[in-house]
């Protein structure tokens, strides 16, 4: 199976909205900060202490996993002066926290032209690095995040990465002058191309397509054994099994990616307007409540080839679906020691 370098997507979203005392917005977006690459391990308490080292902080927040309650290795913090705001990147940005160096930016507001600056580069040469990654990319725009996929066993490179610039115009000069182009010392050139989340026009083919087609109910015994666990608290875990993709990340028919926060009211259909457009999707699968026939706010997704599947993680990690923003990960297992 495979793991992914940087172990969390890094967030660009904007933080909370701060509002002053008398409940009108604060213009936050010389004050607000966001941090990507925290350790694993780091408290809120932690995190408020290095970052109130620097100055008074009106607000700060590590995001934690709404289930497992288990650090995303990013946090919010919004400080009273922009002095102080500033003060922390130049300070605090680069930082290195046990295995990992921190990177602290302004956490801008989500505008168009923000939207979509994330790429997907491959036959990228095995032995190059992030930080050569990132040194390719650098000419072109300020560079937000960059990852490399690697062999979970082995370790060794995909060939495969992910650049989001800081605005969109840069990630489309990057592909102008990067896309077909061999880097120094490569013997193949490389594809760069926008990671692009799924256009409407796409997704509205796909579902036609999908509700035509006669067999698109796919077998199996999902049904009959929900009712064995009927009286049973179902934990993901024991839910995941129960669905029969219980390998990590790879099942005997692809590779299951779980999704998290989905409305009460999802469906299927959302999850394959989602995913249709990455590549070929085997089934999806939303969890429901057995009483209410609600969502319980996950799902599964699986998906024939590893890299639409890594793709279409990179591209919905973090994406705003109506008022909710996604939590897309290669599924795992959690073993659980006796």
């Amino acid at each position: 199976s495979v793991t992914i370098i940087s172990n969390m997507e890094p967030q660009v979203t904007n933080g909370p909205t701060a509002t002053t005392a008398n409940g009108g917005p604060t213009d936050d977006s010389k004050t607000n900060l966001i941090v990507n690459y925290l350790p694993q391990n780091m408290t809120q308490e932690e995190f408020r202490s290095l970052f109130g080292s620097i100055g008074e902080i009106e607000s700060c927040k590590l995001v934690r996993d709404k289930i497992t309650g288990q650090s995303l290795g990013y946090g919010f913090v919004n400080y009273i002066d922009p002095k102080d705001a500033e003060k922390a990147i130049n300070t605090l940005n680069g930082l290195r926290l046990q295995t990992k160096t921190i990177k602290v930016s302004y956490a801008r507001p989500s505008s168009a032209s923000i939207r979509d600056a994330n790429l997907y580069v491959s036959g990228l040469p095995k032995t190059m690095t992030q930080k050569e990654l990132e040194q390719l990319f650098s000419q072109y725009g300020r560079i937000i995040t960059s990852r490399i996929l690697v062999d979970q066993v082995t370790g060794a490179s995909r060939g495969v990465g992910f650049i989001r610039f800081d605005k969109r115009i840069e990630a489309e000069e990057a592909i102008k002058g990067l896309n077909g182009q061999k880097p120094s010392g490569a013997a193949e050139p490389i594809t760069v191309k926008f990671a692009n989340n799924p256009s409407q026009k796409t997704s509205q083919a796909l579902l036609s397509q999908l509700y035509q087609s006669p067999n698109r109910r796919y077998p199996g015994p999902l049904h009959h054994q929900a009712q064995r666990f009927r009286f049973s608290p179902i934990t993901i875990d024991s839910m995941t099994s129960l669905v029969g993709m219980n390998i990590p990340g790879h099942t005997g028919t692809g590779w299951c990616i779980f999704v998290y926060n989905l409305s009460p009211d999802s469906d299927e259909s959302v999850l394959w307007q989602l995913f249709g457009p990455f590549g070929a999707v085997n089934n999806v699968k939303v969890i429901r409540d057995f009483n209410t026939n609600k969502c319980k706010g996950f799902g599964f997704v699986t998906m024939t080839n590893y890299d639409e599947a890594a793709m279409a993680i990179a591209s919905l990690n973090g994406y705003r679906l109506g008022d909710r923003v996604l939590q897309v990960s290669f599924k795992t297992n959690k073993t659980h020691k006796s």
